[in-house]
């Protein structure tokens, strides 16, 4: 089930993010599987404007999502699956979840940045219905975002920005 995450669930959403990012070094990616996880103070942050979603199976949480008010639109910051739960349509429940709290909330939609060549990021949101943007179509709020990334060092590797 889908709930908003409690202040216990973070060092748990913490964990989640540590091994959601263990595929990523397959692909040669390891500075993706290294990099730390929020901090227990970001994932309160979304948590407390009540924008940090679990998917709980009744034995605590197995993914969550978080989402942040960008230019109009829900931005989904973060979505992660504990690999043991990955393929079973936990990401897609939360994002379509996003999805209804952004309608909810008046917003246009949803939007995220991703990396363009991993299976598991812009092809899945690309058949989720997602699709990408060019450089002409961020507005001042995604180019920020962007920008944010480009300084922690997460466009080694091609990333795109997305809406639905």
């Amino acid at each position: 089930m889908i709930r908003l995450a409690v202040p216990e669930d973070l060092p748990v959403l913490q964990d989640i993010e540590r091994a959601a990012g263990e595929p990523f070094r397959a692909l040669g990616m390891a500075a993706i599987a290294d990099d730390d996880p929020p901090s227990i103070e970001e994932l309160a942050h979304f948590r407390d404007a009540g924008r940090a979603w679990v998917y709980d199976t009744g034995d605590g949480p197995v993914a969550y999502l978080l989402a942040e008010v960008v230019d109009g639109h829900g931005h989904i910051e973060q979505v992660s699956v504990h690999p043991d739960h990955a393929r079973r349509g936990l990401g897609r429940r939360l994002i379509e979840h996003a999805a209804d709290w952004a309608a909810r909330e008046g917003l246009a939609g949803l939007t995220l940045t991703t990396y363009a060549e991993v299976p598991w990021n812009a092809p899945y949101y690309a058949r989720l219905g997602f699709t990408t943007l060019d450089e002409e179509s961020l507005t001042e709020g995604l180019r920020a975002v962007r920008a944010h990334e480009v300084a922690r060092g997460l466009d080694a590797w091609p990333r795109v920005t997305m809406r639905r």
